[in-house]
């Protein structure tokens, strides 16, 4: 997948930037839900993403689907320069608000480096950006209603918990995907995952707020990258 764009990835970039979109829009709609369950699955389903890699032609393609969404989210937070783009981004400004503020512009930035460097090796990306996309959201949410044991920075041991298991259980459903694709053994790749998963659910513990949105699928696809080639 060399660099550069193609016109024939066009069709499947378009249908991204729509399913991004429709997103939002279920995201604040959602009945009978918290704003921040609504943040959440908005975080979750934006991860899926990953699984269109696959069939982009050019590497800056795959990269470019989540670009604009890192000026978008940008502009919909308090740090915008521009108070009237923010006020006309209005329910998605109400989303970045009421979470971390820049935790929003951190995912698409990580999504987007990822989609670069990793575009030939998607699975590769997926071990970084699925449990930023389920992990997290599940360690949010467990660790709201259940969590009872704190770590120092607020942090709940329950919430920690579902952040390894749902991690790992997403990356082992994304390896089996792009096993498919790329003709691999997920098996082979159990250990690295298994390690992954635990070193990124630590980073996520410790990541001041809105930092793993930077952290977790950075370091996860590189630490994932590096014990594929060890173990």
């Amino acid at each position: 997948m060399p660099g550069g764009v193609s016109l024939g990835d066009l069709p499947l970039m378009l249908l991204c930037y729509g399913y991004v979109l429709s997103m939002i829009l279920a995201s604040d709609r959602l009945p009978g839900v918290s704003r921040k369950a609504s943040r959440k699955f908005l975080h979750a389903m934006i991860g899926n993403l990953v699984f269109a890699v696959p069939f982009f032609s050019w590497a800056l393609s795959a990269s470019l689907v989540a670009v604009p969404f890192v000026l978008i989210t940008f502009f919909a937070s308090p740090f915008s320069p521009f108070h009237g783009i923010k006020a006309r981004l209005g329910r998605l400004s109400d989303l970045t608000e009421e979470g971390h503020h820049l935790g929003p512009t951190l995912y698409s930035a990580s999504y987007s480096l990822l989609a670069f460097l990793f575009s030939s090796r998607p699975h590769v990306m997926a071990v970084g950006v699925l449990p930023m996309a389920y992990g997290d959201s599940f360690a949010a949410l467990v660790g709201e209603k259940y969590g009872r044991k704190r770590l120092a920075n607020g942090k709940s041991v329950e919430g920690s918990v579902a952040m390894f298991l749902v991690s790992l259980f997403s990356v082992l459903a994304g390896l089996a995907f792009f096993s498919s694709i790329y003709n691999f053994s997920p098996m082979e790749k159990m250990l690295p995952a298994l390690v992954t998963s635990a070193l990124v659910t630590a980073v996520e513990a410790i990541s001041p707020r809105g930092l793993d949105n930077l952290g977790v699928p950075l370091l996860g696809s590189v630490v994932f990258l590096l014990l594929e080639g060890w173990l």
